[in-house]
């Protein structure tokens, strides 16, 4: 049975269709804009969150946010590019949140606003304003080049990382890189001369300069600096042995040529796993002799431990309950004969192939099988049927006339 289409509703549903893909492709742009330091806002559906307050978390270039007050109540959703209260002038912004959630983050990040309050929005960005924003945005680049030129010529010990201008292009942030202290009044009057801007000089980290850069980490995702962690920890080696990783500087360094940050996400995990765990320092004692510890499972409490002190011989793992009980019967004075217990033996998976070695099977295991499935027989017809075409084929010799 075949059904008509009716061309009216099938073009109303393309029309709708183009319509929702033109959405999600508009609200992708904003979330792809703002991908450095997102926040998910969970609370977006529930408008009695968003006129809790009128405060707007707005990101700037790279992974630099701030506060600020909607005093003017405009209808604002993430992604929109707003101008707000800078000085001097104003600046351009992405909105990144809004509501209930702005609270919360301004008390995680620990912000204090300045003497003179929260800065205003003034408006949701105009052509002009936008067409401003992207000339300064242009000059930013060549600006970082040519102002480390200008700090190698003073024999700066520093390094100038990054440059972000105002929306307006009316005042340059430099980011730079010290070890030591500088004395850079002279490289801000020269800048202030060439670039004809408000110079403001800005030291930050290596982590920081890694995180306004952004890149790939060797996990394969993005750099935890630059894509959701605000707050810098101090990382030391200490978390590595903790963790029993090799301290090999080339394998924990990031990017920033420092410790990686994530060293510091399961230390606290690996920590509690420890203390269950019993102490590495005692020796074993069975019939065979002793046995020293050589690694540790953590979080699978599988301990394995060699009869050489400073070699690999005899490696024997068991659980961390079995250390527990032979540790206990050493200090009654008992020893074991073996370290693995019975119930442990038992549960040895048997081998799937049927043995260790090629030894325990015949070279001619496969011989029977061949015998079990002979050739078959040719068909008496088929050879009658060749005899048939071929009459002088199977004929014996002539005999001889008598």
């Amino acid at each position: 049975m075949e059904y008509e289409i009716d061309k009216e509703s099938l073009g109303a549903f393309n029309a709708e269709s183009v319509l929702i893909n033109k959405a999600n492709r508009e609200r992708l742009k904003c979330r792809s804009f703002n991908a450095k330091l997102h926040t998910y806002n969970w609370l977006e559906d529930y408008p009695e969150m968003q006129d809790l307050t009128n405060l707007v978390e707005v990101q700037f270039k790279n992974t630099r946010k701030c506060f600020y007050v909607n005093s003017n109540n405009i209808e604002l959703t993430q992604g929109d590019m707003v101008a707000v209260e800078a000085l001097p002038g104003h600046d351009i912004g992405t909105v990144t949140l809004t509501g209930k959630l702005v609270l919360l983050q301004m008390k995680k990040n620990h912000f204090r606003p300045d003497e003179n309050g929260l800065r205003r929005i003034y408006r949701i960005a105009r052509e002009g304003d936008l067409e401003k924003y992207n000339l300064a945005k242009s000059r930013e680049e060549i600006t970082m080049i040519r102002s480390r030129e200008i700090a190698q010529d003073l024999g700066l010990d520093m390094k100038i990382g990054d440059v972000e201008y105002q929306g307006d292009g009316n005042k340059a942030i430099f980011y730079y890189i010290a070890d030591e202290r500088v004395d850079f009044r002279e490289l801000i009057k020269i800048l202030a001369s060439e670039f004809r801007v408000k110079v403001e000089m800005k030291q930050i980290g290596a982590r920081q300069e890694a995180g306004r850069i952004g890149g790939i980490g060797p996990c394969g995702r993005q750099l935890c600096c630059s894509g959701w962690l605000t707050n810098f920890v101090s990382v030391s080696t200490s978390a590595a042995r903790i963790q029993e990783l090799s301290i090999n500087p080339q394998k924990l360094a990031g990017q920033c040529a420092k410790l990686k940050c994530c060293l510091n996400y399961e230390v606290d995990s690996y920590i509690e796993a420890q203390k269950k765990l019993p102490s590495r320092e005692v020796p074993l004692e069975s019939k065979d002799g002793f046995y020293y510890h050589f690694k540790t499972d953590i979080f699978s409490g599988m301990m394995t431990y060699s009869m050489g002190r400073n070699s690999l011989s005899n490696l024997v793992t068991i659980h961390k309950d079995r250390v527990f009980e032979i540790i206990n019967l050493n200090r009654k004075g008992i020893k074991p004969n073996t370290l693995i217990s019975e119930t442990q033996e038992s549960q040895v998976p048997k081998e799937v192939y049927g043995g260790n070695s090629l030894n325990d099977d015949s070279i001619t295991r496969f011989d029977n099988s061949a015998k079990s499935n002979p050739k078959k027989k040719r068909r008496k017809s088929s050879v009658r049927r060749r005899n048939k075409n071929n009459p002088n084929q199977n004929k014996g010799p002539a005999k001889d006339d008598k």
